[in-house]
């Protein structure tokens, strides 16, 4: 009896940021690969919706090696995209990270002339895939400067895809669930705003225990609210990255403890939680 055969090597995908948001991505493949494509898959999908599958044609770059450009212009819908790649006459197979420069993102400034934002970044999963993180915001409030101070948060920030209006304010949101008492589940802030640079303060004193978002509402009452969220460099995930200590403070139900966080989403948000007997 032959032994089995070894399992196939993984493939490697060394991936480039650019300036206007696009990526690209250049795999190790060596031998006659025939017509091949790079394929992302938007994690959770059921694989009905041919909206929640991108294929890319994978084109010689070098010896050895096949380009797929994915340019900011081809949608990506916001969400967590598996990378695999099919090689002629097989299978998908999973693609593992190779050498990553995003460098350009850091740098980076949209127009939001669109009247969004698109953001990609790629990532290792915890079990050393290539995945890709996309963000569309319409319109965006990216996350800036935080003052943090044993009286409140400071938040400074800038709007994409809209400008500021006048009775523009921000909101304190508790989360559905989470703190609150009675009808104290929103918190109104005044922002100072010029064109579409933005500040606000969020007081800690009396906050209910609990988590809560906060939203900004460039137009006032008359427009929607926008989740303010930090999004344009190349950290995927900011929650393990971006730690805040936490201020002493009054709340609603007695001492406590407050400060801010950045969600799975890298979405900001504030937690208030009751300090233990």
């Amino acid at each position: 009896m032959m032994p089995p055969a070894p399992p196939a090597a993984p493939l490697r995908a060394d991936c480039i940021g650019d300036s206007a948001g696009g990526l690209t991505f250049d795999v190790a493949a060596r031998g006659k690969t025939g017509a091949a494509l790079l394929i992302l898959r938007r994690r959770g999908a059921d694989g009905e919706d041919p909206a929640d599958t991108v294929s890319l044609p994978l084109a010689p770059a070098a010896e050895g090696r096949l380009r797929a450009a994915l340019p900011s212009s081809v949608s990506l819908p916001e969400g967590r995209w598996d990378a695999y790649v099919r090689l002629s006459g097989g299978g998908p197979r999973r693609l593992v990270p190779g050498v990553t420069d995003l460098r350009s993102l850091a740098e980076r400034t949209p127009g939001g002339l669109l009247g969004h934002v698109a953001v990609r970044i790629p990532y290792a999963t915890p079990q050393g895939n290539l995945t890709v993180r996309s963000w569309l915001r319409a319109p965006h409030a990216e996350a800036g400067e935080l003052g943090l101070a044993d009286s409140g948060l400071t938040v400074r920030g800038r709007v994409y895809g809209t400008r500021l209006a006048p009775g523009a304010y921000a909101e304190l949101r508790a989360r559905p669930g989470e703190g609150g008492d009675g009808g104290d589940g929103v918190r109104r802030l005044d922002v100072a705003a010029e064109r579409t640079e933005f500040v606000f303060t969020v007081p800690y004193d009396g906050l209910a225990p609990g988590l809560w978002d906060l939203w900004l509402r460039p137009a006032g009452d008359s427009g929607p609210a926008v989740r303010l969220a930090r999004l344009l460099d190349d950290v995927a995930d900011k929650n393990p990255v971006f730690t805040f200590p936490r201020a002493r403070v009054r709340t609603s139900r007695g001492p406590g403890e407050a400060g801010p966080y950045y969600t799975g989403d890298n979405d900001l948000s504030l937690v208030v939680a009751p300090l233990e007997a």
